[in-house]
């Protein structure tokens, strides 16, 4: 067991709240047809490991179940937002969810999983669960809100997390929201393993 090397282990919201806002200022590539996939997982699969985060229309209705719309992939400077409502799910992108030389690092990715696998199915390898990775560490949080308080210094805007991500244009702040979610991932990853 490693020792921590991290001098606090949780963060209030209210400390949260007095970080400074940041975003993902690096380029963002959004990905609506799949001709354009192959080459992104082209440059994807290069890397060993990378940010990953998924986005669902919320449901306001018990029960019922929205699709996974869009799927987020970090690089450290560049972010892929693929948006499988339109794409669907694509043999380049199962392929990444099957390889295993390439870490997928995000928080509460087996839901992410899950919904992902009920478009199609697969066997997911190489999936890192960040909030076990801080567990390890010794943190005493898990969630992506605190951890980039904690590990990061800054807090992300979530104003367009509950909005339409099937909506037919995504806007600026989705785009920027969803890329962040990715990267900050990414970041964490970087820190715990640091």
């Amino acid at each position: 067991m490693h020792k921590n090397h991290f001098h606090k282990t949780t963060i209030s919201n209210e400390e949260i709240n007095e970080l400074p806002l940041r975003a993902f200022e690096g380029k963002i590539v959004l990905i609506q047809d799949e001709e354009y996939l192959t080459n992104a997982f082209q440059e994807i699969n290069r890397h060993s490991v990378v940010g990953f985060d998924t986005e669902t229309k919320p449901v306001f209705v018990r029960g019922h179940q929205n699709k996974v719309a869009l799927m987020q992939i970090a690089l450290p400077d560049q972010v892929f937002l693929i948006r499988i409502n339109k794409t669907g799910m694509h043999p380049s992108i199962i392929g990444f969810l099957e390889n295993k030389d390439v870490q997928k690092a995000g928080v509460a990715l087996r839901d992410d999983i899950k919904a992902l696998q009920r478009l199609k199915p697969f066997v997911p390898q190489g999936v890192v669960e960040l909030s076990d990775l801080a567990k390890k560490a010794g943190l005493e949080i898990e969630g992506v809100k605190k951890l980039t308080g904690l590990l990061l210094g800054f807090r992300v805007s979530k104003a367009a997390q509950t909005s339409n991500w099937e909506t037919s244009e995504l806007n600026g702040k989705q785009i920027s929201y969803a890329a962040t979610d990715a990267w900050t991932c990414l970041e964490i990853y970087k820190k715990l393993i640091g």
